[in-house]
């Protein structure tokens, strides 16, 4: 029975892992790709590229892991059915109710796991990439600078031109830059025009960012006179003061479970039913998969994926409707998921007991009685 626990449990989880990396990857592509076009617009300085995508990892696994577990047990036994080798199984004595309790060990594991990412996890990485953009909106704006393009800097002091960027030795130097700045409003507006060879940015360790410009000229004066001041330069500095932090408005999702749970709102419990959900979902489709797994082999390994899949739909689809009834107060907090989670666990138990020994017996004895 041990070498049978093993080849079961490996069978199932090699299937789930390769299911959850497929579509972590195709899914952090599209992120990754949307969060590089906005990198590309200098919306996102583009060293911030790659710690926004890794905060949102923990979001993206919250919706991957049960979907994941899902397809995993259907792949996985469903290969098992279609090679008769559970036909074999059954024939030396295991059950179908044996290979759903060592199914549903795995699950609880993945169910922990999924736990501590919704309730810790999930809300410290969102709060953290606020966190992120709201820094990056602060800044001075010089370190996204796109090549090519006018750019208002953050403070929204002065408009910039860059040609081209320098690479190899010379990376991060800022080659023919141009750069207009106004002071003051109305009759007392001042403009001054800069064009340099070549600059640098600089950053204390305040943060502060100032750009220093090589070799130019600058241009000031009235923008209502002609008389313009020229002046020629071996080196120019532009002090572009840090914005102060403006907070971005949170959603419940970065709050920290603890600080969650003592909220009194419809939009806390909602969210508190949904964190909870997911590692709950885990189990409950687990006694689902199982049963649904059950293929001819002439269906093929596959022969039941796609009403399968159907059915998680519309169960992903509950959970989210629930959410928001909860959002809007029409459904009782008492309630919350709890009865989806109820018929969950009801369907996959009558699943689960179709083919049982006991349900047989019970259905004679009800006929018998008929």
């Amino acid at each position: 029975m041990l070498i049978i626990f093993r080849y079961l449990l490996a069978e199932v989880f090699k299937s789930q892992l390769a299911v959850f990396i497929i579509l972590m990857t195709i899914i952090i592509s599209q992120r990754f790709v949307k969060i590089l076009a906005d990198a590309s617009e200098g919306e996102v300085p583009g060293q911030l590229v790659m710690s926004i995508v890794a905060l949102k990892l923990p979001q993206l696994a919250v919706i991957i892991l049960p979907l994941s577990a899902f397809i995993g047990i259907l792949v996985a036994y469903g290969r098992v059915y279609a090679d008769s080798e559970m036909t074999v199984l059954h024939a030396t004595g295991v059950s179908e109710w044996y290979v759903t309790r060592i199914t549903l060990m795995l699950s609880l594991l993945l169910a922990i796991a999924a736990g501590s990412v919704t309730l810790y996890l999930s809300p410290w990485a969102t709060e953290r990439e606020y966190q992120v953009l709201e820094k990056a909106d602060a800044s001075a704006g010089l370190m996204s600078v796109v090549p090519g393009r006018f750019q208002h800097t953050s403070n929204e002091k002065a408009v910039i031109f860059v040609h081209d960027v320098g690479r190899g030795n010379e990376a991060g130097r800022l080659n023919k830059v141009f750069v207009a700045q106004t002071s003051g409003s109305g009759s007392e507006a001042n403009t001054a025009v800069v064009y340099a060879q070549g600059g640098i940015v600089r950053e204390d360790a305040s943060g502060a960012q100032s750009l220093q410009l090589d070799q130019g000229r600058r241009y000031a004066g009235d923008v209502s006179s002609p008389a313009f001041e020229i002046t020629e330069f071996e080196q120019y500095q532009i002090q572009i003061r840090e914005q102060e932090v403006e907070q971005r408005r949170r959603k419940l999702g970065s709050v920290p479970t603890h600080e969650l749970m003592l909220l009194d709102s419809n939009e806390a419990v909602a969210e508190w039913h949904w964190r909870i959900a997911i590692p709950l979902s885990i189990p409950l489709l687990t006694l689902i998969a199982v049963p649904l797994s059950r293929v001819n082999p002439r269906q093929g390994k596959f022969g039941r994926l796609l009403p399968a899949l159907l059915l998680y739909l519309g169960y992903y689809s509950l959970l989210i409707i629930a959410r928001s009834a909860l959002e809007d107060g029409k459904i009782p907090a008492q309630w919350g998921m709890w009865w989806l989670h109820g018929s969950a666990l009801l369907l996959g138990c009558m699943l689960i007991m179709r083919n049982r020994r006991s349900a047989n017996r019970l259905h004679a004895w009800l006929a018998g009685r008929d």
